[in-house]
């Protein structure tokens, strides 16, 4: 179903993402929709979490908080959902724990357990199990009349089936390890349902109204090189390749590309060879050898600064901006970079030491 929306007033993050010139560098920050604003309590209520990203009133509300908030500084909203509804819609039951994050309790344990065999051979319709994901996105589209453009997002699959196996967030990642070294090719088998999910989620979501997408790799870090290479980059690039192909067949125009490995500093090179238009990293990325690892590709680069800078002083966040406008050698490039936090922002962050952060980039990059 075709929608129609307001004409874009600010497309700055789409013209970035596809490699062009521009102005000023973009910039949006991953969580900058949640608690840290006393506006996501307040339009939140007794809700919880998986409740408002279900309700698309209010994940709508929710998502253009930031907008609204940092008004003139931000160029992106995204979406207010969740990497693990795709799980959910795998028949697998998540439950949001007050204080402790999501929890699965049932996690897939082994090959044998039959909860896998049932998982894997389970016809998922993605266009039905998670179509609140979708009429959200279309009523923030509409909501954000063409003041900035709206991002879709997926976990990725390799930190999908981390969940799945764990049962939630761990440090130790037991299960996960137990999966790839004793079951590697069941666990090659999941990741792969996993993958193809991931491309139809993504397409609906653009047919919704999303205009980039972004691929979470949050568990990235948790593979060696080697493991990386078999568990997480095939499946990476299986979406990087297949979402163009579907979009196409669903009469849609390409969207840019944003992949975002977290933690696995080793592979942006491989990251920027993935087919992917924006190659996200995190904090521990010098921003100087990350434009170098890139060369000449026309990859945008995206982030990276610590999100901890934002409980620091004002001298700390301009000194953090200075070395990214630097680092990725903003005044001669014009191009190549979107400004971002090297991961989510972190709870009781004060909002105005972020709305700093933006202007400090604005001051620093004018041209």
């Amino acid at each position: 179903m075709a929608h129609s929306f307001e004409p874009m007033k600010n497309d700055l993050i789409i013209r970035a993402a596809w490699g062009q010139k521009v102005e000023r560098p973009p910039m949006w920050v991953m969580r900058q929709a949640g608690r840290y604003l006393p506006e996501y309590h307040e339009a939140k209520g007794s809700r919880d979490f998986f409740e408002c990203c279900r309700d698309p009133e209010v994940a709508s509300t929710l998502t253009l908080q930031p907008v609204e908030r940092f008004a003139g500084l931000i160029d992106a909203a995204i979406i207010f959902s969740d990497i693990l509804v795709i799980p959910q819609a795998m028949g697998m039951v998540v439950e949001m724990v007050d204080k402790k994050g999501p929890h699965f309790p049932n996690p897939l344990r082994s090959p044998d357990d039959g909860q896998y065999a049932e998982v894997l051979a389970r016809d998922v319709d993605v266009s039905k199990e998670l179509k609140y994901v979708y009429d959200a996105i279309t009523l923030t589209r509409k909501k954000l009349r063409g003041r900035v453009p709206l991002i879709g997002f997926c976990g990725a699959p390799w930190t999908l089936m981390c969940y799945m196996v764990e049962g939630g967030g761990t440090k130790l990642f037991i299960q996960s390890k137990t999966w790839i070294y004793k079951y590697p090719e069941e666990t090659k088998k999941m990741l792969q349902k996993i993958s193809e999910l991931c491309v139809e989620y993504l397409a609906l979501q653009v047919q919704a109204g999303a205009q980039l997408i972004q691929v979470f790799d949050s568990w990235a870090s948790e593979l060696s090189p080697a493991s990386f290479k078999e568990f997480a980059q095939p499946y990476l690039a299986y979406i990087s390749e297949n979402l163009p192909k579907r979009l196409k067949e669903l009469g849609l125009e390409p969207v840019p590309m944003i992949v975002f490995p977290k933690g696995a500093w080793y592979a942006l090179d491989a990251c920027c060879s993935l087919g992917y238009n924006v190659v996200g990293m995190d904090w521990l990325h010098d921003p100087a050898e990350a434009s170098k690892i890139r060369g000449d590709r026309p990859i945008t680069l995206q982030g990276n600064a610590d999100p901890g800078v934002l409980y620091g002083t004002r001298e700390s966040i301009s000194k953090v901006v200075k070395n990214l406008v630097e680092g990725f050698d903003w005044h001669n490039r014009q191009q190549g970079w979107i400004v971002n936090l090297g991961h989510g922002i972190t709870p009781f962050v004060n909002p105005d030491d972020l709305k700093y952060f933006f202007e400090e980039v604005h001051r620093q990059t004018k041209i």
